[in-house]
């Protein structure tokens, strides 16, 4: 099912509604139903007791889109609050446009015409009527100016003072603060930096390595780790395009890099009544190029003091400059259980649902109470933390060469909780069918698991990432699965470098152990068998069905070669029919190298996207049948996708000698990695370029990829400018053919 982008309809002043097909919007509208239904803190067995609250807003605007305003959306009808979403042209479909009850389209897909379009905003307040404005995070969510335009009309924003995000917001004014705060900080220079060759006198000065940062942001969005001269001089060109890309602001820091660092962070809220609470620490450690990936609460690195300790300095940081709201206290923190504050985000954090899981806190709704004047009625001592959960950040990316992708969702089913605990959630903004475009943040969905323990949370989020659905866009699953599954991730000792130390080359996907892939060679006997059976079964009467079972003229019996992608040779399986299960399905024993014989009955509805079985040792394994291919399907086993050749006996003994289709060269092209805008094309027709030259720099949602040369070369075209926007794959710089120029490399910088 997919969505129709007919063009959106008015019907009422400052109200949009999406032109779709009635059985799409049945469809559509049953899953907002459903997301709209879901409490934030639904997994909590006994539930906040908030009637010493009063009434708040009667209408809020949440200045944001996607998941976070969905999840906005969500808590503020459990309020009995009355939500106004914003959307731009490209997001009039979306999710949150159809949760909340009014939605004002404030500008075209460009974010800078759109959601960072204060003008624009404050007239969808004012025509709307609407008290109070979300802002999520991202966006304007750290914008001064949107909050002092709030309080020139009159609207309460749900975040903190114009004042305390003035200072805190700010990298550059925070580490002061900080310092004043009696606040752990880290060696560097607070102030701006005036140009690159400022940028080099500082960074001699304090001593490689060197973090250059966006003052204004977050989000690993304007950072750079520079180790010499020369990568000062590229990091600050780069961070500085996309600091003003992603926040309008284009002023650096930079301080030193403390190597093998762990991320943690604090949360905090305060009311405006001099209460301020932290609450337990989340873990970011796991982040590709400065980007969290994966986090959990608590952290195996922080001990109670150690916890204690952090929390305080949070609070007299959040007192001195007078903070009302939620916010994150972000630290670093070494082996030795040192800790040094990095900045503070004056927001939500996208990782706050973690937090809710182990707390039991509804920190939206703390935000919406506190921006009403209310007290904060938890108390210090009453915070305790109940077991331990992990967040995934699903994205529409590649994860081998760490580009996003775009397109539509074609077949789209989230994980769901199993046990009856909830110990599942999935925060997203979209459906089967949405888009994901060029012009926003690649995410998906965050997907958060919750256990007792922190092997049972690991254990469920494998589960969830198993039987997560996305088709349609390539998404980085494979990366989530094979983190979650590592032994040093298990073990808790990791630290910020934790991907680049285990996959130094790149992530290159899952590789199939001994066990893996007699596991994966079985099931896809088991799968193949299934689908022989219901050809065979295909027009013939139930009567007829039993009676030539009866009979054995039913398929019985399959010798099978099973050929994975990757793997050098085929493995042998055996496939027998039994008989039936006690639970109608019928029954196989399998024989695999590597593999005790084993029977099993797994339930596969005709081409369900998922198959799960449960092996003699106790392992429970999903796999995702994809496609169809012409020898066999396309599969997803342990969050990697295979391709998978089922050969009997004579195809098997002739299958080497067919021959081995060689792919076409590239290798005097340059093409796009991805759909984005040209930044800047760095050579020109006739160039002669080094090996590792930078020839050209691509956007694609706010990030900043720079293409480099792997060969030396002359340059024979140059085919677009800067300003350009591209597709994937499109021709960008040709080289002449005698050198046999390899593609450029690309590089997020």
């Amino acid at each position: 099912m997919s969505l129709s982008l007919a063009a959106a309809i008015p019907r009422t002043s400052g109200r949009w509604v999406c032109s779709l097909s009635a059985t799409r919007q049945r469809l559509f509208h049953s899953a907002a139903a459903t997301r709209a239904a879901a409490s934030p803190t639904q997994h909590l067995q006994t539930k906040p007791d908030y009637s010493q609250y009063g009434k708040t807003f009667d209408k809020i605007l949440i200045a944001n889109r996607g998941e976070i305003a969905c999840r906005v959306i969500r808590t503020a009808k459990k309020m009995g609050i009355k939500t106004v979403a914003i959307h731009s042209d490209a997001d009039v479909n979306s999710l949150h446009v159809q949760l909340a009850d009014e939605a004002v389209n404030v500008g075209p897909a460009p974010t800078s015409q759109s959601y960072l379009n204060i003008p624009n905003i404050i007239k969808a307040i004012k025509d709307t009527g609407a008290q109070a404005v979300h802002p999520g995070y991202g966006f304007l969510s750290e914008n001064a100016t949107f909050v002092k335009a709030l309080d020139e009309v009159g609207v309460t924003f749900i975040g903190p003072s114009e004042d305390a995000m003035a200072a805190m917001g700010d990298k550059i004014q925070s580490k002061i603060i900080a310092k004043e705060s009696k606040v752990n900080i880290i060696p560097g220079f607070n102030g701006v930096v005036r140009d690159v060759d400022h940028a080099l006198e500082i960074s001699r000065e304090i001593g490689y390595p060197v973090m250059l940062k966006a003052s204004a942001g977050g989000g690993g969005k304007g950072m750079r780790i520079a180790w010499n001269d020369d990568e000062v001089k590229e990091g600050y060109k780069i961070a500085k395009t996309e600091s003003m890309a992603s926040f309008g602001d284009d002023r650096l820091l930079i301080e030193k890099f403390i190597d093998n660092p762990r991320h943690i962070e604090i949360q905090i809220i305060s009311d405006k009544h001099g209460n301020t609470l932290y609450l337990p620490e989340r873990e970011c450690s796991i982040q590709r190029r400065n980007q969290k990936v994966i986090e959990e609460a608590p952290s195996t690195h922080i001990d109670e003091a150690t916890r204690k300790a952090m929390g305080e300095q949070a609070v007299m940081l959040a007192k001195h400059v007078k903070y009302s709201s939620a916010g994150t206290v972000e630290f670093l923190v070494d082996s030795a259980r040192n800790f040094y504050f990095l900045e503070m985000n004056t927001r939500l954090q996208v990782e706050h649902p973690i937090t809710e899981y182990i707390t039991g806190m509804d920190l939206v709704e703390q935000m919406i109470r506190v921006a009403a004047n209310q007290k904060l009625v938890p108390k210090q001592e009453d915070i305790k933390i109940n077991g331990w959960a992990i967040e995934s950040r699903v994205y529409a990316e590649d994860p081998e060469k760490y580009l996003p992708s775009i397109g539509r969702l074609s077949k789209y089913i989230e994980p769901r909780s199993t046990k009856g605990q909830n110990e599942v959630r999935c925060d997203s903004g979209i459906v089967e069918g949405s888009e994901i475009s060029i012009y926003y943040d690649p995410m998906i969905c965050k997907l958060c698991t919750h256990g007792a323990t922190r092997e049972e949370a690991i254990e469920n989020m494998k589960r969830a990432l198993d039987s997560y659905v996305i088709k349609g866009v390539t998404h980085n699953i494979p990366l989530l699965r094979e983190v979650v599954s590592h032994d040093r991730f298990g073990s808790g000792k990791y630290s910020t470098k934790f991907l680049a130390e285990e996959y130094p080359t790149g992530f290159k996907g899952h590789s199939p152990n001994a066990t893996s892939l007699s596991q994966l060679a079985s099931m896809a006997g088991l799968m193949h068998a299934k689908r022989e059976l219901r050809n065979w079964a295909w027009g013939k009467g139930r009567e007829a069905l039993l009676k030539e079972d009866l009979q054995g003229k039913a398929p019985h019996d399959w010798e099978l070669f099973i050929g994975v992608q990757g793997v050098d040779e085929k493995v042998p399986v055996k496939v027998h029919k039994t008989g039936r299960a006690a639970n109608g399905e019928d029954e196989f024993e399998i024989h695999t190298p590597g593999l005790a014989p084993f029977k099993t009955s797994a339930h596969w509805p005709l081409e369900s996207p998922l198959i799960t079985n449960k092996f003699d040792n106790g392992e429970e394994v999903t796999l995702q049948y994809l496609d169809t291919l012409p020898l066999g399907f396309r599969v997803q086993h342990l969050g990697t996708k295979f391709d998978i050749t089922i050969n009997n006996p004579a195809q098997h003994a002739l299958s080497k000698f067919m021959p081995i289709k060689e792919k076409a060269s590239t290798t005097n092209m340059i093409l796009s990695p991805m759909p984005g805008s040209v930044v800047s094309v760095d050579v020109k027709v006739g160039d002669v370029v080094a090996e590792g030259t930078a020839v050209a720099t691509i956007e694609a949602m706010k990030m900043a990829n720079v293409l480099r040369s792997v060969r030396a070369g002359t340059v024979k075209s140059v085919k677009v400018k800067a300003g350009d926007s591209v597709a994937g794959d499109e021709l960008l710089i040709e080289f002449e053919d005698e050198t046999k120029e390899a593609p450029a490399k690309t590089e997020k910088k």
